[in-house]
């Protein structure tokens, strides 16, 4: 199993930018997974490891785009009616065995080769046929109705590029290619594991003072969207020699470790200890809202990801910046999400230097769509993601909105499954 140097996640400094933290996972993380060679219907959601080149075109010669009759435009009269023999027959899979000759017509039917000698196509509702003759209208132009050999595809051009998550219609394009196996990547195999003595399992008695763990779930949710494999490590208590433990045994045989909680610098947060006893361990401070310093380390070499504790700020930051890093090590392609303008229904100030994600919902005032803040800011108020539909991304130079500023919307359905 490829691993990172124990100086990949380092990073000097006071607080890092988003678009700065996004540019170091770009410069200093690589794959870290194998690639293997699958068949073709179990290819998908797997990330392609190599460009897939095109060795023939598609389509491999010229078909019609529709049924009809297929003719030399020479053939044609300009300025009225013409009057054509039909001689042959082409359909898909059964093309016409011989050239066609000047001055006849071969009736034709969609994806049919087109015969050698013609490069137009009538549609049969502008034709009329009548005693073995066809009838065909003036003014359609030379090459109607044809598709030309490689007009989908060239031989030699890149169909498909390495890093592509590969989708219904790329597999349609390997499977027209020929293919009936692709390389992937392996998937990515991720231990998660939350830390804290209050953290519960749900379904289990829940004494005063603990909370049930959504963390988990809802980052095992998201790390599976992204492909990966997920060992579930459960809860882990606030000691470090549990951690300790929790962690050694993390590192076999996974490629990344996921934690949840307990990545401050408190009397009661010990991954860090925990992660040092073991391997080397970094703080990301983020000029970011919500969210915490980002915990980014090595255990013997396999790469942790610390995610804070409340479940907001846990998806904010694993949505910015750790579902970037996990792609990366999957072998994925950088994909940025995309972002949407929309005008704000609302006003807002900010803290200048740092960026902020507010969670929104879309809402119709009369022709236009307008974003509205979610009233409730809080880092534990889960809820207002489920009842949002994206977040509102405001830079670092913001410092103050008005009703009806363009700001940038990411949509929930962009990042999360």
């Amino acid at each position: 199993m490829a691993q990172l140097s124990d100086d990949c996640f380092a990073f000097g400094g006071g607080l890092l930018t988003v678009a700065s933290a996004l540019a170091e996972i770009d410069a200093r993380v690589a794959p870290v997974v194998e690639t293997e060679t699958v068949p073709l219907p179990t290819a998908g959601g797997r990330i392609l490891a190599h460009d897939i080149i095109a060795t023939m075109n598609l389509p491999p010669h010229d078909n019609s785009a529709v049924d009809g009759y297929a003719v030399a435009h020479a053939d044609l009269i300009p300025d009225r009616e013409t009057v054509l023999t039909v001689t042959g027959r082409a359909a898909a899979g059964h093309p016409l065995d011989r050239p066609a000759r000047r001055g006849e017509a071969i009736r034709i039917f969609t994806g049919a080769p087109m015969p050698e000698g013609t490069d137009t196509v009538m549609m049969q509702e502008d034709c009329a046929f009548e005693a073995g003759r066809v009838l065909l209208k003036p003014g359609i132009r030379r090459g109607a109705n044809r598709r030309h050999a490689g007009e989908d595809v060239t031989e030699g051009e890149a169909a498909l590029p390495a890093g592509q998550r590969l989708r219904a219609p790329d597999l349609g394009l390997a499977a027209a290619l020929g293919h009936r196996e692709l390389s992937v990547f392996r998937p990515l195999r991720v231990a998660l594991l939350s830390t804290g003595d209050e953290v519960r399992d749900p379904g289990t008695p829940l004494p005063r003072g603990a909370i049930y763990d959504a963390n988990r779930f809802m980052l095992a949710a998201l790390l599976t969207g992204l492909g990966c494999a997920v060992s579930d490590f459960g809860i882990r208590p606030d000691r470090e020699a549990a951690l300790v433990d929790a962690l050694a045994a993390a590192k076999a045989e996974h490629d990344l470790i996921v934690t949840s909680g307990g990545v401050s610098t408190g009397d009661e947060d010990n991954v860090k200890s925990a992660v040092e006893r073991l391997g080397t361990l970094h703080f990301w401070r983020l000029a970011i809202k919500p969210g915490r310093p980002i915990a980014l380390g090595q255990v013997d070499g396999v790469p942790l990801i610390g995610l804070p504790g409340n479940p907001v700020a846990a998806i904010v930051t694993f949505i910015v910046l750790a579902r970037p890093l996990i792609a990366k090590l999957a072998g994925a392609m950088a994909c940025d999400p995309r972002l949407f303008p929309v005008r704000t229904g609302f006003g807002y100030r900010k803290r200048p230097g740092r960026r902020e994600y507010l969670r929104a919902s879309l809402e119709r005032d009369g022709d236009a769509v307008v974003a509205v803040k979610y009233p409730r800011d809080g880092a534990g108020i889960l809820s207002s993601i489920v009842r949002s539909d994206g977040l509102i991304i405001l830079d670092e130079t913001a410092s103050e909105l008005t009703v009806g500023t363009v700001v940038d919307f990411l949509p929930f359905s962009e990042v999360i499954g």
